[in-house]
């Protein structure tokens, strides 16, 4: 057997040990389950889709950066043009063309399959966030397969799962959920590399390690190849063996592979854009945000930190309740690989202005991997600061549970019943896992924190966010202009500007002020328009200077989801003919 192979085989040394707590050496039903690789597949898959599919398809886009993404992607399919990237006319150079190309695809399969309107449909869009948090959960419990064994690797697999941000990004057609599956894949080729017992990688393996690394090039730059390159140096520094693993990867054929990838692409959007994607991606997107907070998303050192709890539940009580174990092994190899990779990009996402919680997520799989690694060696917590730490379990819980429906009812004054009646059932198993967590017992809480996140996700996703109608402003209004007496009319809009809106109606809406909206109606042909109340005198004064009699169709008022401002807008329209 060669050092790969006692490595991985080897237990935490003595020294790295705690007793452990025989009430949570068996859970039956976890352990058949975790005796089949078969059976865990098919748990994750399942898990997947009960933490997932809630909502996909009835949550209206959520602006601004899903529609801006859908739009993009639904303006390449009615131009044909699977190059350049276009908001409207403007050119949307700060990302590959990754997630749009995938997204194209989920949408004319849509389109063949004979889902209507598949063009304006958000949940097609969606496919490819959905199937990438699926494959990043799936690849995570792989990768716990080669570190520790298969009850820890399930269970830290579902944790990661189940936390509160794989299940946002999930359902937004964007790119985070499909970089984090393309980061973990790499993460995995790593691990059977390092800790596997083969001299030499099959092809299938190290030719999908570049592949992987060549879709995450393709969807969000340099993010797959940075985290990936400190995960294997630092492993290769710290992890005892060198940097005889990095042999196996094919550097050379596989750069190959990568550069037939990613190249075609690059040059193509270099030429048609006379190089301006270079200057705005890196100058104008990465650097600006290394610079300073953008898009009003700056936030000091320290932030992504504050906000674990919240945005990695229910992972997080057990990655704080595992530091000190993490601390004394720091030194193992399996845990060196591991902090290799959440470390140093964790360091580097805080220091950076620029902060947004999405950033950390590709990082959430090593916390549970290292988490997992812990279970093992879990006592119940004995410190009092310790043991305030299982209350961060049902604390988010009941915090939903009581706000949502007040919420609900100052806002829009009606209570989501059926979402609170699940928020509430959240909370029972969650009490219990915050028990089990006080007894030494962290698979068993694992299991009942995976339940509780199951309940609240179909409580948010499947009822409260989609029954909650003062939000859905762009949905309603696209709903009245179907109501028109005319086909296809021409749109304009005041005041309220949100992507979402011009991904549910047509690409060429017109953003205006309130006499351009005036205007605009005298134009011939059937036409509409948007006007929120702000921008009414201003349209009322020019109407009238023009001799214009636009009917009023309906009248809709909402919140503007992003930054909660009340609205009130008029859907006038001219030149009806039905």
């Amino acid at each position: 057997m060669d050092s790969t192979a006692r490595v991985r085989c080897s237990p935490i040394s003595r020294s790295e040990k705690q007793p452990r707590m025989h009430s949570d050496r068996s859970v039956p039903w976890l352990d058949a389950i975790a005796a089949s690789r078969s059976r865990a597949f098919g748990l994750l898959f399942l898990l997947g889709l009960a933490f997932y599919l809630p909502g996909i398809a009835t949550l209206h886009p959520m602006d601004r950066d899903e529609p801006r993404f859908a739009q993009a992607t639904k303006q390449m399919i009615e131009t044909g043009d699977g190059i350049d990237i276009r908001f409207q006319e403007e050119a949307r150079h700060k990302k590959p063309v990754g997630i749009y190309w995938l997204q194209v695809v989920a949408v004319k399969a849509g389109q063949a399959v004979g889902v209507p309107d598949a063009i304006h449909t958000i949940a097609l869009y969606r496919i490819p966030s959905f199937i990438g948090a699926q494959l990043a959960m799936i690849f995570t419990y792989l990768i716990g397969l080669r570190l520790m064994g298969g009850r820890a690797a399930l269970v830290a697999a579902a944790l990661f799962g189940a936390t509160i941000l794989i299940g946002v990004e999930a359902r937004l057609a964007k790119t985070d959920a499909v970089l984090s599956a393309t980061i973990i894949a790499c993460m995995l080729v790593l691990a059977e590399a390092r800790f596997g017992t083969r001299e030499r990688l099959p092809v299938l393996w190290w030719a999908g390690f570049w592949i992987a690394m060549g879709i995450g090039i393709l969807v969000k730059g340099p993010i797959t190849p940075l985290i990936v390159a400190f995960a294997a140096f630092g492993t290769a520094l710290f992890g005892g063996e060198g940097a005889r693993f990095l042999r196996k990867l094919e550097t050379r054929k596989g750069l190959l592979i990568l550069l037939a990838m990613v190249l075609p692409w690059f040059i193509a959007i270099a030429i048609k854009s006379g190089g301006s994607f270079f200057s705005d991606s890196v100058g104008q997107d990465m650097l600006a945000k290394v610079a300073k907070g953008q898009e009003s998303h700056g936030a000091p050192p320290g932030t992504y930190l504050a906000v674990f709890a919240g945005t990695a539940w229910p992972l997080a009580p057990f990655v704080l309740l595992s530091i000190p174990f993490i601390w004394r092994a720091r030194r193992n190899p399996r845990l060196v690989f591991l902090l290799s990779w959440a470390l140093p990009m964790w360091v580097i996402f805080e220091i950076v202005p620029t902060k947004l919680p999405h950033y950390v997520l590709p990082l959430y799989p090593a916390l549970a991997l290292a988490t997992g690694l812990a279970f093992e060696h879990f006592t119940a917590p004995k410190r009092w600061i310790a043991k305030l730490v299982p209350f961060l379990l049902p604390l988010p819980v009941l915090v939903l549970a009581v706000g949502v429906p007040v919420a609900s009812f100052v806002m829009a004054r009606s209570i989501p019943y059926a979402a609170t009646a699940l928020l509430i059932m959240a909370l029972v198993p969650a009490f219990f896992a915050m028990r089990s967590l006080w007894a030494g017992e962290p698979m068993r809480a694992a299991a009942l924190s995976c339940v509780a996140s199951l309940l609240i996700s179909f409580a948010a996703f499947r009822f409260a966010l989609p029954g909650f109608e003062p939000i859905r402003l762009s949905p309603r209004l696209a709903s009245a202009v179907e109501d028109l007496k005319c086909n296809d009319p021409e749109l304009a809009t005041t005041v309220y500007r949100e992507p979402s809106l011009v991904f549910l109606t047509r690409t060429d809406l017109v953003m205006t002020d309130g006499r351009g909206a005036a205007e605009f109606l005298g134009g011939q042909g059937c036409r509409a328009a948007f006007v929120e109340s702000r921008a009414e005198a201003a349209f009322k004064s020019e109407i009238a200077a023009r001799n214009l009699t636009p009917r009023l169709a309906t009248r809709i008022a909402g919140i503007n989801m992003n930054g909660g401002r009340k609205l009130d807008i008029g859907v006038y329209v001219m030149g009806e003919t039905r």
